[in-house]
């Protein structure tokens, strides 16, 4: 490279790596930053990583935040890392958690990892051709050979136990009734010393992580500085809540997975619909990569009609888009359509391919011949699991929540039978506002 074709170069970088730092603070990603990152971003390309927990064969959008970070950071010129947890998933951060969780076995997070890495590869460019490639590592690859003794010399004696209990995960841990076993003790040091591997061997200088996982992101840094004389950075983002004060990422039915087959593009669409108008508000600086401008517009649109839900829809266009393609997004706002923009269309209209392609709706199979002489809805409610128990399914009927083929059920005493049935197989159940069944029977 040239000089002058240097210096541009630099000059690119800065520019970018400003606008990174700008970009993620005013769309709310930082909560702390080590002095000096900012300086680092500008003076060269860095090299910086996030972990992914291999506990399951898919990330969920919990995992969301993390990798958008790292697409920011590629976009801006630097250079990515995603390192899949072989190791440390076998021990079990402890960050956040309230108690010990059950440790995975090999086998087991050896699938887990595939399915992690087959993910996060559709988001970021691993094109070995790009000056600034990702790349993905798995700690188990570099901890798997280092003895227990080879790990409490080399790296245990550079941190001390004082400045280990002065980390909050570990203090909270510590006073609580069910206290810290030493396994998990001892994670920020296994932790610390991927930095450290990555450090030396990547020329990673730079750590990103949930607010959660300060303390053992600069658990790294300051080992890095103890055993190779280095300097690292790192900053974090918050962790995400919801304004009722809910679990972001949960519903009745569990984890927002990014697996298609875990969590259809409907239900992921719907997730980013039904989002509170405060939540959307801050979601979408979050989780899309619309500027500033643009969404400081749709705000002030949606605000002029908020029953339209303009904000909403935005976001839950632009999330299902990267994550899950431009044909499963139109599939999902047909769905959508279908259930909700003719929702006052009677049950009969639907054909048996509006029925079948209705991906939205959880599919329970049901024998026919349970309702050949007829079942009483509460009984049928609970069988079919729409609801845990007859009694929830009963309180709801009276509080006017239930509908099945789009009629409200105005009674316990109705019975469910086969003249019921749409095309002689379906029936619709609609549980709230949001949760749709689609019963077939066999």
């Amino acid at each position: 490279m040239l000089p002058h074709e240097s210096a541009l170069h630099l000059l690119q970088i800065i520019e970018l790596s400003m606008n990174l730092i700008q970009e993620l603070s005013w769309r709310g990603m930082i909560q702390d930053i080590m002095p000096g990152t900012e300086e680092q971003l500008q003076k060269e390309m860095t090299t910086a990583y996030i972990g992914f927990d291999p506990t399951a064969d898919s990330l969920h959008i919990g995992s969301l935040v993390p990798i958008i970070l790292l697409v920011h950071l590629q976009k801006a010129g630097h250079k990515p890392i995603a390192l899949v947890g072989g190791a440390t998933g076998m021990v079990g951060d402890p960050s956040g958690k309230s108690e010990e969780r059950n440790l995975l076995d090999e086998t087991v997070l050896r699938q887990n990892q595939e399915g992690v890495k087959k993910q996060l590869m559709q988001y970021l460019d691993f094109d070995p051709k790009a000056k600034n490639a990702a790349s993905m590592v798995n700690n188990y690859d570099w901890l798997k050979d280092v003895s227990f003794l080879q790990f409490i010399r080399d790296v245990g004696k550079h941190i001390t136990v004082n400045y280990m209990m002065s980390k909050d995960s570990v203090k909270k841990r510590l006073s609580g009734e069910t206290g810290m076993s030493f396994t998990e003790f001892t994670y920020q040091l296994v932790q610390g010393y991927d930095f450290y591997w990555l450090y030396q061997n990547k020329n990673c200088k730079l750590q990103m992580g949930g607010s959660d996982q300060w303390g053992n992101i600069v658990t790294g840094t300051e080992l890095i500085r103890r055993k190779a004389g280095g300097e690292a950075f790192a900053f974090t983002c918050p962790l995400l809540t919801k304004s009722d004060g809910g679990k972001f990422g949960k519903t009745e039915s569990g984890n927002v997975w990014l697996d298609p087959q875990k969590t259809s593009p409907y239900q992921f669409y719907q997730f980013w619909l039904n989002a509170s108008d405060d939540d959307a508000a801050k979601w979408i600086k979050i989780f899309t990569f619309l500027d500033e401008q643009k969404i400081q517009s749709i705000i002030q649109n949606h605000q002029q009609d908020a029953g339209q839900r303009l904000l909403q829809k935005k976001l839950a266009e632009e999330i299902t888009r990267f994550v899950h393609g431009e044909k499963e997004l139109q599939e999902a706002i047909t769905t959508t359509e279908k259930l909700f923009a003719n929702k006052n269309a009677p049950a009969e209209s639907l054909s048996e391919d509006d029925l079948k392609n209705m991906e939205g709706n959880i599919r329970i199979d049901f024998p026919k011949d349970n309702i050949k002489n007829g079942m009483d809805v509460v009984s049928f409610l609970a069988t079919t699991a729409v609801f845990p128990s007859k009694g929830e399914a009963r309180k709801t009927i009276q509080g006017g929540g239930v509908k099945i083929n789009r009629q409200k059920v105005e009674s316990i005493d109705l019975m469910i039978t086969e003249k019921m049935l749409l095309h002689k197989t379906y029936l619709l159940v609609q549980k709230g506002k949001k949760n749709h069944f689609l019963i077939t029977f066999q």
